[in-house]
């Protein structure tokens, strides 16, 4: 009896034991949230700031929080999805192990994935923290002196630079962040890529960690991607209705 692409990684979630999800753009894109690269997106439609620039220039600072204040870019104030919903049916039948996203949307949080299963490699966008003390920063509390004053935001405890808490251009991912995705893979016995390209390194090189040392591959993402030779298992589907569909047979 044959089977269909959606029974397959059925089969494949059900005999795992330690999923690693792996999610990108294409499953917040299904929330309205516009991705980075492509036609229309982001930075069809705005230059990037360097990370350099940012920290160098008062002007290119404010002309970010401009950006961010403003919700130009589009990152925050979606909805999750019922892709990230899956996830969590995962989570809560002892399947999922955490989830490592490229995106900075927060809404695997928003969805009820607890904050410290999800490692963010580009970090969030729905607070900032201080460049030299670490200390969080609410958006909404920036904005309100920022239109107020006019002044850009310092930290209230250091007076340093604070900055929307992503990785920017020309910023080094966080090593220990790095480090934790890499110790995830490399426990996992199913990578679940949902809705990345895999182009962008070092990210790109977890499904491979994962897949050297023994784990499935399953690549859900509408269209082709770097790594799909390697997949166990491929479905160019929209993430929303295939993880759904999934989560309930299981």
């Amino acid at each position: 009896m044959s089977t269909s692409p959606r029974q397959d990684l059925a089969a494949l979630i059900g005999e795992a034991r330690r999923i690693v999800a792996f999610t990108g753009a294409g499953i917040s894109t299904e929330s309205g949230i516009p991705d980075f690269r492509s036609p229309g997106g982001v930075w069809s439609k705005m230059t990037p700031i360097l990370f350099q620039d940012f920290v160098a220039d008062p002007e290119k600072r404010r002309e970010a929080w401009t950006r961010a204040f403003s919700g130009r870019a589009g990152w925050v104030g979606a909805s999750p999805n019922e892709g990230h919903y899956a996830l969590v049916r995962l989570m809560e039948q002892g399947k999922l192990s955490s989830v490592i996203t490229q995106n900075v949307d927060n809404l695997h949080q928003d969805s009820g994935i607890p904050p410290s299963r999800v490692i963010e490699l580009h970090g969030n966008a729905s607070y900032a923290a201080c460049l030299d003390c670490g200390l969080r920063h609410e958006l909404a509390d920036l904005r309100a002196r920022f239109v107020e004053t006019d002044e850009l935001p310092a930290c209230r405890a250091c007076g340093g630079i604070v900055k929307t808490a992503t990785i920017s251009f020309g910023q080094q991912l966080k090593p220990e962040v790095l480090k934790r995705a890499e110790r995830e893979s490399l426990n996992s016995d199913l990578f679940l890529v949902l809705g990345s390209s895999l182009v962008v390194y070092p990210a790109a090189a977890l499904p491979q960690v994962a897949k050297r040392n023994g784990a499935a591959l399953a690549i859900v993402n509408r269209e082709p991607t770097e790594l799909d030779d390697l997949a166990d298992l491929l479905l160019n589907d929209e993430i929303g209705p295939v993880m759904s569909e999934v989560a309930a047979s299981l």
